[in-house]
């Protein structure tokens, strides 16, 4: 057999049980590597070459080897969902670097970080003042997590007591302009829906690249051409005024009458048109 045919016969069969070994490492292999799975993935790759290009070798030699650290990376994994003492043997323990906005320098020189890299790690997180964390600590993959300080937190909807209605995960309804029925399903929607909603914004199925339907049933189009201009949809808009008229109404209204209980019906209605708004206004006024 030529030396070249046998290359690629040897790259084809590597590529394949590589492609099946990783598969049984699972997703950790290429998400997120711990130390052990770093050097597992190195080993792995220079096994791969010499199946590939070792002619003078017995090519299954290779195959072995390569099985070899597959199972002890599958024992290993094995064993530290089992014990917490081998998690933080083989992955570490997590080291806490900062504590109610002091730096540990003993920490930090057992991790070898520099103020530098805590800086820009916490840049990174948009927080520029150590006094603002709580609590930074470097996990055993490497990466620094920080919880802030309450007080310095950005004020959410809790914080203000208000209440607002769950969401749902957006789901992507076109493809390459092809409807994908399961989302639209999910959704609560159906063909001729998404059909309509197309047809308001004037634009074609043959020209959505990709198409999304939020929480709230809004419909967000991109085009394969960037250059085309889109409609606006206008109708959200137009309800959106349309209550503001309302509520301008009913205050003018009681400004008006003379009635007294008519009047304090005008004002609570206001009011209440006036919550009304401010709670639909993320919908309609986009």
């Amino acid at each position: 057999m030529p030396q070249w045919l046998e290359i690629i016969l040897r790259t084809l069969c590597a590529v394949i049980v590589l492609f099946l070994l990783t598969k049984a490492l699972g997703k950790r292999q290429v998400t997120q590597l711990s130390f052990f799975e770093y050097l597992t993935g190195i080993t792995i790759g220079s096994l791969a070459a010499y199946i590939s290009l070792d002619l003078e070798a017995n090519w299954y030699l290779g195959l072995i080897a390569l099985g070899v650290w597959v199972l002890c990376s599958l024992l290993i994994e094995y064993s530290q969902m089992k014990s917490k003492k081998v998690r933080d043997f083989i992955d570490f323990k997590a080291t806490v670097l900062i504590k109610d906005g002091k730096v540990l320098e003993d920490n930090m020189k057992k991790e070898r970080l520099t103020s530098d890299d805590l800086m820009q790690q916490l840049r990174k997180k948009d927080i520029f003042q150590i006094a603002d964390v709580e609590f930074a600590i470097m996990e055993s993959s490497g990466d620094i997590t920080v919880l802030q300080k309450r007080d310095t937190l950005p004020v959410t909807p809790k914080d203000l007591g208000v209440k607002i209605a769950p969401e749902k995960m957006p789901q992507a309804v076109i493809m390459d302009g092809k409807i994908l029925d399961e989302p639209l399903r999910v959704m609560g929607f159906s063909q001729s829906w998404l059909k309509d909603e197309l047809d308001k914004q004037g634009v074609k199925l043959k020209d959505v690249y990709f198409a999304q339907v939020d929480t709230f049933g809004g419909l967000t189009i991109d085009l394969y051409d960037d250059q085309m201009q889109q409609p606006k949809n206008q109708e959200r808009a137009l309800l959106f005024a349309n209550l503001k008229k309302c509520q301008a109404d009913l205050e003018l209204f009681s400004l008006s009458t003379k009635d007294k209980a008519a009047k304090k019906m005008y004002e609570e209605s206001a009011k209440e048109m006036a919550r009304i708004l401010q709670e639909v206004k993320p919908i309609l006024n986009t």
